[in-house]
């Protein structure tokens, strides 16, 4: 529920300050009649968003057995792939994101199109929509009940905090904030991408492909499924979301999960000491 949550924050926070950002620029400015249409945008972006998840959802209902291994592996896989590039594109624009959003939409209001504003609210809130169903519907298959109370107190307190940076005036370092969601994140993508490998691992061994030893166990700590401290414990599956813990682990698992740890940490702090260019 934890790693879900933080996820959840993670992306509706993002969308939600972006929306404050414009709702704020536009009242600042003398121009509320417009954030009404800034609001059209968010309502169509959230109910498509909704309805693609209930369509994915759907979909993955009505897959035979095997190929249910098959797209629970490839969906942690794309999880994996957008999870980084957002975490390194925020960690880059943490920074200048204020400033940005509002020249994009100072752009849209001068050239005239009121269109334009319900536009740019769709694609910020649907951006995140559509990325948040893709994160959580492999958790969503192993934990239904975790990720859909861990996605509904991300999204509450998400729209808490921008109420608080943007609403109330509170000066909050956002870098600082997305930096060290960023580092959390870093950690569930690549326990989602251990998870993803293993679910891999078994559609192989049923369609009778062998990887040899790479498919072997690494290490099995022995620990009883009806135990807390299994993967699929109370405890152990907070640790099972939030850094990838499992009690029995193949050799391609843990190669995969520690050389994504080695390559994206450097380069999460690569990114946030990067001085942008003149």
């Amino acid at each position: 529920m934890l790693g879900q949550f933080i996820i959840a924050f993670r992306e509706a926070f993002e969308a939600a300050l972006i929306i404050s950002v414009i709702l704020t620029y536009l009242i600042k400015t003398g121009r509320k009649e417009l954030t009404s249409y800034v609001w059209i945008g968010v309502f169509v972006a959230a109910i498509t968003s909704l309805s693609l998840g209930v369509l994915l959802w759907s979909f993955y209902g009505a897959l035979s057995e095997i190929n249910r291994v098959l797209f629970e592996a490839l969906s942690a896989y794309v999880a994996v792939i957008i999870l980084t590039f957002m975490i390194y594109w925020m960690t880059l624009k943490g920074k200048t994101i204020k400033r940005d959003i509002k020249h994009r939409i100072e752009s849209a209001i001068t050239k005239g199109t009121i269109i334009g504003l319900v536009i740019t609210s769709f694609i910020i809130v649907f951006r995140e929509g559509i990325e948040l169903v893709l994160f959580m519907t492999p958790f969503l298959i192993s934990d239904t009940f975790g990720t859909v109370v861990g996605t509904v107190l991300g999204i509450s307190v998400s729209f808490v905090f921008s109420y608080i940076v943007f609403i109330a005036g509170v000066k909050l370092n956002i870098e600082k904030i997305f930096f060290f969601t960023s580092i959390l994140l870093v950690l569930i993508a690549g326990g989602l991408l251990g998870y993803g490998t293993h679910e891999f691992v078994e559609y192989l061994e049923i369609v009778g492909i062998n990887l040899g030893w790479l498919a072997e166990s690494a290490y099995n700590l022995n620990i009883p499924n009806d135990n807390i401290f299994h993967h699929k414990g109370i405890i152990g599956s907070i640790f099972a979301v939030m850094i990838g813990y499992t009690v029995n682990a193949e050799w391609i698992r843990v190669f995969l999960h520690v050389a994504y740890l080695l390559i994206m940490f450097p380069l999460l702090f690569f990114a946030k000491n990067k001085k942008k260019k003149p």
